[in-house]
């Protein structure tokens, strides 16, 4: 007679399994140098947007300038501030830089606002960035419709594929720019935009893994044993890809953050008050020659985190193809 497991012993083993494959993947990224390093900085990005919710140097929105609207303006000629440290220093509005790149860091990859006029939570947030969430968003979608193209094939796949070929067929900037002028701006809007946009290209990886795993042993004793399709699908075939979507989805997390700074810079991104890096860099821009540091510094926050999510996923892939071989 077989005995069972009890639900606490499953539950037990459920996450025994899942703390293993925490350390394994940790274990992974610091096999890598490249890994660690992409690391480090993808992790002081995260601690300074932690540290932004509880303390920033100043209010992010609020010009430090004298009240006095003479001094104030004679002050901004100057590029000066009157009694404050600004390690960063201050945009033309005299605003602090260092504040407002941390309370940027909180919308890319810590909370996504949710907008009033939403029922029930209409104003508050939830967590999780919006680059995060865009790229999510596109994993399922893409996740779900390359497995099925690639698993079924025939008519599945032609559809599916056509559709897909045909939203890659327009630079992402356009899909970006017909997503919210039609819809509007907002958080909610970005995520969609990079779920539409970002869904194709995970598609199309996902209908080639599925291809080679469909062919395995594994998939092949599953299909004698009578499971249905969708078991199949999301049981034997998508798990066994985790390890190349995964790597993709770092690499789409930096192109996600490109985007929006993108969409900022255009004046399309992100809704105030939060700060949004591509805006920063745009209000600036305007006041380059008096003051540098306003575009340097939201543009090097740009580039740091995208080189290390970049980094990252580079590495990763690196020990996973050694692994494999």
């Amino acid at each position: 007679m077989t005995v069972q497991p009890s639900t606490s012993t499953r539950r037990s083993n459920s996450v025994a399994k899942l703390r293993q494959a925490v350390v394994n993947g940790f274990a992974l990224i610091f096999t890598s140098q490249v890994a660690t390093i992409g690391f480090i900085i993808v992790m002081f990005w995260f601690l300074v947007g932690f540290v932004s919710i509880f303390w920033t140097p100043y209010n992010p929105n609020e010009s430090l300038f004298a009240l006095n609207e003479e001094l104030g303006i004679e002050l901004a000629k100057q590029n000066a501030l009157p009694d404050a440290q600004n390690w960063l220093g201050t945009d033309q509005l005299g605003r602090d830089i260092l504040s407002r790149l941390m309370t940027g860091t909180q919308v890319i990859l810590l909370k996504t606002r949710i907008p009033r006029d939403v029922p029930f939570v209409g104003g508050g947030f939830i967590p999780g960035g919006v680059a995060i969430w865009g790229v999510l968003g596109s994993l399922v979608f893409g996740s779900f419709l390359g497995v099925n193209a690639g698993y079924r094939g025939g008519w599945w796949d032609q559809i599916i594929m056509q559709f897909l070929d045909a939203m890659i067929a327009f630079p992402s900037i356009i899909l970006y720019l017909v997503v919210i002028s039609a819809l509007g701006r907002g958080d909610l809007i970005v995520i969609l935009a990079i779920t539409i946009t970002g869904a194709p290209g995970v598609a199309r990886l996902v209908r080639s893994l599925t291809l080679d795993i469909k062919t395995r042993d594994y998939t092949r004793a599953a299909q004698t044993r009578g499971e249905s399709a969708w078991y199949i699908m999301f049981v034997e075939i998508l798990p066994n890809a985790r390890g190349p979507i995964l790597v993709d989805a770092m690499l789409r997390v930096g192109y996600a953050i490109f985007s929006i700074a993108t969409l900022g810079f255009l004046g399309l991104g992100l809704p105030p008050p939060d700060p949004d890096w591509g805006n920063m860099v745009n209000d600036a821009r305007q006041n380059i020659f008096s003051n540098q540091v306003a575009v340097i510094w939201p543009a090097l926050a740009i580039a740091t985190l995208v080189i290390g999510l970049n980094l990252l996923a580079d590495g990763i892939r690196e020990e996973i193809t050694r692994y494999q071989k």
